[in-house]
């Protein structure tokens, strides 16, 4: 809903679809059981989600008082009009004001106007349902992005509804009740962390609710609900979990037809459904908590607990006891320093010694990199006596040429020169002396595992991950990895372990994720079988590639105790 700027794109606002209104309030009535309640949403927009709320508890005879903050009053106009149809006018107020401006996390208090009469609120409500705005702070400008971090003690880039999420909070009574709509990214990503910890800290977590790629409403966003009970220093040790995504394989005879997704979700069971053309594969489980710093949330059923179980017993290590997995390159200008013809520019063409190959998302392939794309960068650093240093342009006079065109873009990069940096320099270039050494090249998003091995000396771009084995002893366990990362086995362990699917099917391998992929003993014969067949899969033609891919599975099975995955979903 907009609260600081009315712009759709800036504050993030979506409204919630009505359906998916009704079916958050139903959730939420569960956990209601006393009258006269008195009910927040800290973003109303046009009251939808008070309103289904509202209409549920008026069917149960229950009276309840509604509060709603928005700063758009067209928005809170259509609310009252709404809500006043429904509740009679006294139970009902809407105050157009920003509700994260009144919120103070320091003294739990809430400042709400009444007709002319201000009241100093501690704890004040029952029971809170919103859907706040999915934006990045920074993007609502500099100031009122510090200032939201500083007065909700929030680092790093973050969310705007981690403020809503920390602001209702403080504003629902202890054992009141929360259901809140948000983006899904704080569930399975690091950053995610610190919101994770607040909530267990003070909520009895009671139902996650994982939406995927349903595209229930128009947000650029996977959303999420989250309902809890607020107890302070409760001890979480489980909740109960649904989660949906869209399945792109599988067989429709296996698949329940449904008219809509809001019937798959109140279906009790679990199970595969098409729902027009699309099909969807829903799971009930549990989640588990642990104590760990940032340690994600685990949601698996009782059969996918047990599967990963096993993995873990046949595991001795994960990737990150090994290897450090990097980001590549960043320049935060490609246009000007990644090009595939730098041979166009004739004349004009740096030195060769400075354009380097460089492995990117678009031209990386399981097994080899695509030929058809063959860029190059300009690489700006070397390494001088173990001394990372960038070129001197006196020395290049065609690369100088080449960058005095673009000084004027480059020199807008003011975050280069504040280092005390030369202007020309790519900004994040790693260690120059890394590239020559054997390493694992994987695309940051894809909707299949691309790890590639390189030992030809090339740069890595940002939009990749790369893992470099920098001693001789090293690279065979950089082919086991290759080996078990590219198989569908470690596909459907990823997907139940981090879960971080994107639209279309795509995942994201943050290094975090990476790092701890299980590892099953280098020295073992299954171990030594994956080694092997990654060898031959490196020479491979095309007619043999899918023989040993099937060869490759079945290895990586045995290496971790399970039944080979030839369908990764």
């Amino acid at each position: 809903m907009p609260i600081h700027i009315d712009h759709i794109k800036q504050t993030g606002a979506t409204f919630t679809p009505v359906k998916l209104a009704n079916f958050i309030a139903e959730k939420l009535l569960l956990y209601i059981n006393a009258d006269g309640v008195k009910i927040l949403d800290p973003a109303c927009g046009e009251g939808i989600l008070l309103n289904s709320l509202s209409k549920l508890l008026n069917n149960r005879n229950s009276p309840h008082h509604l509060v709603g903050y928005d700063l758009n009053k067209t928005y809170l106009n259509t609310a009252n009009t709404n809500l006043i149809s429904i509740v009679s006018k006294e139970n009902v107020n809407l105050i157009q004001a920003d509700f994260l401006n009144l919120i103070d996390p320091e003294t739990q208090q809430l400042s709400l106007s009444f007709s002319d009469k201000k009241d100093i609120i501690n704890n004040s409500f029952d029971v809170i349902i919103a859907n706040p705005p999915y934006v990045r702070t920074q993007t609502l400008g500099a100031d009122y992005a510090q200032n939201l971090a500083k007065k909700f003690n929030l680092k790093g880039r973050v969310d705007l509804y981690y403020p809503f999420l920390i602001g209702m909070t403080n504003a629902l009574k202890e054992n009141g009740i929360m259901g809140v709509i948000t983006s899904n990214r704080y569930l399975f990503t690091k950053s995610g962390g610190s919101i994770r910890e607040f909530l267990e800290k003070n909520f009895e977590i009671l139902e996650i609710i994982d939406l995927g790629d349903t595209k229930l409403f128009d947000a650029a966003v996977l959303p999420a609900i989250f309902i809890g009970r607020k107890k302070t220093g409760f001890n979480n040790q489980s909740a109960s979990f649904t989660k949906i995504y869209e399945e792109l394989n599988g067989d429709d005879n296996n698949y329940h037809s449904s008219d809509n997704i809001y019937d798959v979700l109140d279906t009790p069971s679990e199970g595969y459904f098409k729902v027009e053309n699309k099909r969807f594969k829903k799971t009930l489980g549990t989640v588990t908590f642990t104590k760990a710093k940032d340690a994600l949330w685990t949601m698996l059923s009782e059969k996918e607990a047990n599967w990963v179980d096993k993995i873990k017993q046949h595991s001795t290590a994960c990737i990150g006891d090994y290897f450090k997995v990097r980001v590549g390159i960043k320049t935060t200008a490609d246009k000007v320093f990644i090009r595939d013809k730098w041979e166009d520019l004739k004349g004009e063409k740096p030195e060769n010694e400075l354009l380097r190959d460089l492995i990117s998302q678009e031209n990386i392939k399981t097994w080899s990199v695509c030929d058809k794309t063959k860029l190059q960068v300009l690489y700006t650093h070397f390494n001088v006596n173990g001394k990372k240093q960038a070129i001197d342009l006196e020395a290049y006079p065609k690369a100088k040429k080449y960058f005095e065109q673009y000084k004027e873009v480059l020199q807008k990069r003011k975050y280069v020169t504040d280092a005390g940096r030369n202007w020309y320099e790519i900004w994040v270039s790693q260690n120059p002396d890394l590239w020559k050494f054997p390493k694992l090249v994987f695309p940051d998003i894809s909707s299949s595992p691309r790890f590639y091995f390189d030992d030809s000396g090339k740069i890595v771009n940002g939009n990749c991950y790369w893992i470099v084995a920098q001693k001789s002893l090293e690279t065979d366990l950089l082919l086991l990895i290759q080996g078990i990362a590219n198989s569908n086995l470690m596909v459907r362990y990823h997907d139940l372990m981090f879960n971080n699917k994107l639209y279309s099917g795509k995942r994201r391998y943050f290094s975090q994720y990476v790092e701890k992929y299980p590892l099953p003993d280098i020295h073992s014969a299954a171990s030594k079988a994956i080694i092997e067949t990654v060898r031959k899969l490196h020479q491979a033609n095309v007619d043999d590639i899918k023989y040993l891919e099937k060869e490759l599975e079945i290895q990586v099975a045995e290496a971790f105790g399970v039944e080979p995955v030839f369908n990764q979903d």
